[in-house]
C-alpha cells in the first residue's frame, strides 16, 4: 500500500509550472509582434493557449510524443510534431520562430547540446526563449543536502536526469553560445514545503530559493552550430548525440 505523503492537501504543485511567469513573459515578447511559436514537450498546451491569449492570430506548434497529449493539443487547433527532441531534427527552417517555450522539460533529458542546437538554429536573431526548470539551488533543496539527503528534483528513481540552478544555465549558455543570449527576466515559482498564500510572496521575494526557476532570454545573434562543437573541442567524456553528419 502507497503510504500518504504528509504534504499532500499542503503545496499547490500547481505553482510548480511558474504560468503566471510564462504568462508574464509571453505578454512582453508579444511587443514585438512574433508570428510563430513552439513549445517542445508542450503537455496539453497550456503554455500555447497563454500565448493565443496574447496573440489570437499565432501559428502555435506543440512537439509531442504522447498520444494522449496529442489528442488534446489537435483538438485545441495546435499544430502537433511527432519527434523525438533528443535525436531529431525540428520541422523549421533556420531562424523561423519567433517565440520557443521548454517548461518542465529539460529535466528530463540527457541531450541537452543537440535540444539547445536545434532550439537555437530555429529559433530567429531578436527571438524569445523561454525555459521553466525545477531548481536544484532551492532552500528545501539545499536542507535536503545539508542533512545527506537526495534533492527532490533530482532523484534516480524519478525521470529528473538534470539538474539546474539559475547561474549554471547563465555558464551553460554564455561558454557554449557567447553572446548569444540575453536574460531579460528572471523568476521563482513555489516554496516547499508552505502552502500556496505563504509560497507565492516567498518566491516573489526569493526567486533563487524557489521551487522551480522561470528564464526569458532574448536571442541577440547568429548561431553557426556552436552547441554541438562544445562536447567535441571540450572533450567531454560521455557519448552526446551531435547529429546525423
Amino acid at each position: 500500500m502507497d503510504h500518504e505523503n504528509p504534504l499532500d492537501g499542503v503545496i499547490d504543485r500547481s505553482l510548480n509550472y511558474g504560468r503566471h511567469h510564462i504568462d508574464h513573459f509571453l505578454a512582453v515578447a508579444n511587443h514585438d509582434s512574433p508570428k510563430v511559436f513552439l513549445d517542445i514537450g508542450a503537455g496539453w498546451g497550456t503554455d500555447l493557449l497563454l500565448a493565443r491569449s496574447h496573440n489570437p492570430s499565432a501559428q502555435l506548434h506543440a512537439i509531442e510524443l504522447s498520444a494522449e497529449y496529442k489528442k488534446g493539443l489537435h483538438q485545441k487547433g495546435i499544430t502537433v510534431h511527432s519527434l523525438n527532441i533528443e535525436r531529431d531534427v525540428f520541422p523549421f527552417a533556420d531562424e523561423s520562430v519567433d517565440v520557443l517555450i521548454a517548461n518542465q522539460i529539460l529535466e528530463h533529458v540527457k541531450e541537452i547540446f543537440w535540444i539547445f542546437h536545434e532550439s537555437t538554429r530555429v529559433l530567429r536573431v531578436g527571438g524569445t526563449f523561454i525555459i521553466g526548470v525545477p531548481n536544484l539551488a532551492s532552500l528545501h533543496n539545499r536542507l535536503l543536502l545539508a542533512v545527506g539527503q537526495q534533492p527532490t528534483c533530482l532523484q534516480n528513481h524519478s525521470a529528473h536526469v538534470r539538474g539546474f540552478t539559475k547561474s549554471d544555465i547563465l555558464r551553460f549558455l554564455s561558454v557554449c553560445f557567447p553572446r548569444g543570449f540575453h536574460l531579460r527576466k528572471f523568476g521563482g515559482s513555489n516554496f516547499y514545503p508552505f502552502p500556496g498564500f505563504i509560497a507565492k510572496p516567498l518566491a516573489v521575494i526569493l526567486p533563487n530559493l524557489a521551487w522551480g526557476i522561470f528564464l526569458m532570454f532574448r536571442k541577440d545573434r547568429a548561431y553557426t552550430k556552436e552547441f554541438l562543437v562544445h562536447p567535441t573541442a571540450h572533450r567531454l567524456e560521455t557519448n552526446f548525440h551531435l547529429g546525423n553528419e
